[in-house]
């Protein structure tokens, strides 16, 4: 993981208007999201793995299933995921299991970040920051 600084940090948006902005553009409220924070993802390559540009947010107002909801965003940061190839040695058996569990884990969630990913990184938020301040 790689924070990159922006001005973007601590900013409150609606999130329904933050919506509207950055989902055309590529990003998406990631599934780790909770009630009460999230944080948009852009995924920027899936070569060996993946390589995410990811800006966390918590909520001010409201809850994050709701209409209305506010947001502050946090420092955001680039991170990879590489996975393994072929079936997770440590997936759960049994009809049930696959259904819920079928993504393989992360052979590294938190792996090294070519140089190209964090400068393309810079460059998404630097285009946010001229769109949203």
């Amino acid at each position: 993981m790689i924070p990159i600084a922006s001005s973007l940090e601590n900013k409150v948006f609606s999130l329904y208007e933050l919506e509207k902005q950055l989902k055309p553009l590529g990003y998406v409220i990631g599934g780790n999201w909770d009630y009460d924070e999230g944080a948009f993802d852009y995924q920027m390559a899936d070569e060996d793995g993946y390589e995410y540009l990811r800006i966390p947010f918590k909520v001010e107002s409201g809850m994050l299933d709701s209409p209305g909801a506010t947001v502050r965003l946090g420092s955001p940061f680039v991170l990879a995921h590489i996975y393994q190839d072929g079936v997770d040695d440590h997936a759960d058996n049994g009809a049930l299991q696959g259904m819920i569990n079928q993504f393989q884990s992360p052979v590294d969630s938190d792996a090294d970040i070519s140089e190209k990913y964090v400068n393309r990184g810079k460059k998404l938020i630097k285009q946010l920051e001229n769109m949203l301040v």
